[in-house]
Formats: C-alpha cells, sequence, structure tokens
C-alpha cells in the first residue's frame, strides 16, 4: 500500500513504531485496569521520545520540536494511536497538540515565549473553550454568546463555556468570543489568550463522561464574569477567530483520524492474534470464515481511511482550507475506526471486556470521535452541501466530480 509518504515522514514513522513497540506499549501493560496513569509515567516516556529524536515532531525546532511539516508529521501520528499513552508521550496529543500548532501560527514573539515554548516542553496545559452548553453553540458556533469587549488597554471577557478539554488542569484557555456583537458571527469573533488564575474565571466541574480513565482525560465547564486580560492576549487579529479556528480544527481533525486509525489498527492486530490461538468448534477461530471476512472488510475500510486523511492533508499542506475533504477524511474514519475497535472486542469476547487488553478503553475512547471535532452530522452536512452544488468551487478543488453537481432528472 503507497501512501505516498516522503521518506522522511516513513523513517520517523519507523522510529516511532519501535518506540511504541518497545518502550510504550509496555509501559501501557504494566498500568492497565490500575485507574489512572501517574503524570511522572507520561514524563518518563517524554524523555525517552526526546532521547529517541521523536519529540512534538509537529512544532517548529526553535520552540524545542523537530519541525516537520504536517504532512510528513501525519504516518507518526497514526503510530502514536496504537497505546493509549503514546500521544502524550510524543506530545503529540490533543487538545495541547492543536493549541501549539495555533499559537505557533497566529501567536506573537511573546505570546510563543510565554505559552507556546512550555507548552511544547510539557511544563503547562492549554484548553480550547469554545463550545457552550445552552444555546447549541458547539454543532453550530454561529450562535456562540461569550463576548469580550475591550476597555481601555484590556479585554473584558463573560460568558458560559464547557466541553473544555483540559480545562480543570489548564494553565491557559484559548477563549473563542463574540468582539463585534453588529456583525456575523463568523466575521465578528476572536481568540483571546486567559490564564486561568485570572479573576472571573470560575471552573465550574470537571464534567463526568465516558472513557478516559486510563489517562486522565478531563472537560471543564467554566463561567467567565468580568474576566480582565490586557489586550495584547489577543491571539492574531482582531475579528479573525473563526478563520483562525478553522486553521486549527481541520488539520486537528485530521491528527485526530490519524491516531484513532492506530488505535484501530493495533486493535485488529490483537483480534488477530487472538484469533489464532483460541480454539472453538473444532478448529481455531481464525478459520471461521465469516471471522476471517469480517477482519478483512475492517482492513479494507481502515487503508481506504488512510488514503482519505493523505488525500485531505495535502490540501490542508499546501495552505487550503479544504472544508469538504475533511469533513469526508474526518466522518468516514470516525465510524470505520468505531467498527473496527467494535468489531475486535467481539472477536476477543470475555478478554476484551477485561482490562488486561487495552480494547476495552480504545471502545470507550473511540466513540466520542463521532462527536467531538464536529459530530458526524455536521460533517455530513458539509458534505451534502457539496454534493447539492451550494458551496463555492474553492471547496472542491481537490475533489473530483464525476457527474455534473446539481442536475436533476
Amino acid at each position: 500500500m503507497d501512501y505516498h509518504d516522503s521518506d522522511q515522514a516513513r523513517s520517523l514513522a519507523a522510529s516511532a513504531r519501535s518506540f511504541i513497540d518497545e518502550v510504550v506499549i509496555p509501559t501501557e501493560r504494566e498500568h492497565l485496569g490500575g485507574g489512572e496513569v501517574d503524570a511522572s509515567v507520561i514524563e518518563n516516556l517524554r524523555k525517552e521520545a526526546r532521547d529517541r529524536d521523536l519529540y512534538a515532531p509537529q512544532v517548529p525546532t526553535e520552540f524545542g520540536g523537530l519541525g516537520l511539516n504536517f504532512r510528513d508529521v501525519l504516518p507518526t501520528f497514526e503510530e502514536t494511536g496504537r497505546s493509549l499513552l503514546g500521544p502524550a508521550a510524543l506530545r503529540v496529543d490533543a487538545p495541547d497538540e492543536g493549541n501549539m500548532h495555533t499559537l505557533a501560527l497566529a501567536g506573537t514573539a511573546e505570546q510563543k515565549e510565554r505559552w507556546l515554548r512550555p507548552l511544547v516542553a510539557g511544563e503547562i496545559v492549554s484548553g480550547f473553550s469554545m463550545t457552550e452548553p445552552m444555546n447549541g453553540a458547539g454543532s453550530d458556533p454561529k450562535m456562540i454568546q461569550t463576548t469580550a469587549v475591550p476597555d481601555g488597554d484590556e479585554w473584558v471577557i463573560n460568558g458560559h463555556k464547557w466541553w473544555t478539554t483540559n480545562g480543570p488542569e489548564a494553565d491557559i484557555l484559548l477563549v473563542l468570543a463574540r468582539t463585534d456583537p453588529d456583525a456575523h458571527p463568523y466575521a465578528g469573533c476572536s481568540i483571546i489568550l486567559v490564564p486561568t488564575d485570572t479573576p472571573g474565571v470560575e471552573l465550574v466541574r470537571d464534567i463526568p463522561h465516558m472513557g478516559g480513565e486510563f489517562v486522565g482525560s478531563s472537560h471543564g465547564e467554566f463561567i467567565y464574569d468580568d474576566v480582565r486580560v490586557p489586550a495584547e492576549n489577543l491571539l492574531g487579529e482582531r475579528n479573525e477567530g473563526f478563520a483562525l479556528a478553522q486553521q486549527r480544527l481541520g488539520p486537528a481533525r485530521l491528527t485526530h483520524c490519524m491516531r484513532f486509525s492506530g488505535m484501530a489498527n493495533r486493535a485488529l492486530s490483537i483480534a488477530t492474534a487472538y484469533l489464532d490461538e483460541r480454539e472453538g468448534f473444532g478448529s481455531t477461530l481464525a478459520e471461521k470464515q465469516a471471522l476471517r471476512y469480517e477482519l478483512a472488510d475492517a482492513e479494507t475500510r481502515l487503508h481506504a481511511a488512510r488514503t482519505m486523511i493523505r488525500h485531505a492533508s495535502t490540501a490542508v499542506a499546501a495552505g487550503e482550507e479544504a472544508r469538504v475533504p475533511v469533513s469526508m477524511a474526518k466522518v468516514y474514519t470516525a465510524n470505520v475506526v468505531q467498527d473496527a475497535i467494535d468489531l475486535a472486542v467481539q472477536c476477543c469476547g470475555g478478554h476484551g471486556v477485561a482490562k488486561d487488553l487495552p480494547l476495552s478503553e480504545f471502545y470507550t475512547a473511540v466513540r466520542s470521535f463521532r462527536i467531538i471535532d464536529g459530530a458526524d452530522e455536521v460533517h455530513k452536512r458539509v458534505i451534502a452541501r457539496w454534493a447539492f452544488d451550494e458551496v463555492d468551487s474553492s471547496e472542491i478543488e481537490h475533489l473530483p466530480r464525476f457527474g455534473t453537481p446539481g442536475v436533476r432528472l
């Protein structure tokens, strides 16, 4: 299977695979079923990743990364996804990975020194504070109500956010707020950097949720009550918050896809190894045609997903938004990996449910992927608008069209 990855991308991915197999997965096995992994375990893995020149491959070299381009780091993201601890070990874990990308893209020199450098080093934690609870400003971000009003040399922020991943542990939040109430939200919102120790920032709760027990996933609900931060905490240009958010979310959706495809890859490997050994009804389970065909279908669909991700990432790496290819890759991959992991659990039976293997952790983790970074329905809406020829031609530049859009019989 030739995915047209560069030599550099393949070399880094091979090294990452060795690290995951030799160091990270054995560490994972030691802690499965034992609750949340201690932070010292992650830090030891990060030290080893640094020693192997694998740490933060997506981050510019001047801030502690390897400085690879977006397209070349994707295969390594997939390798990290093969272990529950892999993304954190290489510092490609969400949401910090996306926030580092955003700071590197739009931050001032001072913002990068204050926030990006320690974020890359793992000395601080970040959250992306966009989704709101009561008005639908999650799937439909146009409904955002949080405001940021200039007052002298400060911004005054008021609003209510939730599902801010890493929020309870975060040192810095990237808050999306309306800065021009008279403009359409796409043209009137900005991203402002808000330290969590700022007066008026109230963490309401860490939202109880499915999965995340092993790696300590958290999602904060916040109230911003007359929160004052300096004017220089504006990230990027004023009223360009949505454009910047799209520059963050497009690549982040694809990196999520690669991490989860790695998870599905390992799940299928575990399933086939188990079926090769487990005997029942006169032969190994691997000899049962029904199971063989189901695994063949899962591998085929996973290959298609990998190809779609790379196709979309090529456009993103060229500086394009590529919303339709990204939506296609995201919604397809989310369903493919969910089905693959579900199949692996079923193949392994009681062992799939038990926490001696990572499959049960994979299973609870993967279900949220059809919701986070845009629910299936949101991405299908984007694709449907393209299918009905309701989008600008720039959206379809990288998608071949067989037949004529919009023609009715």
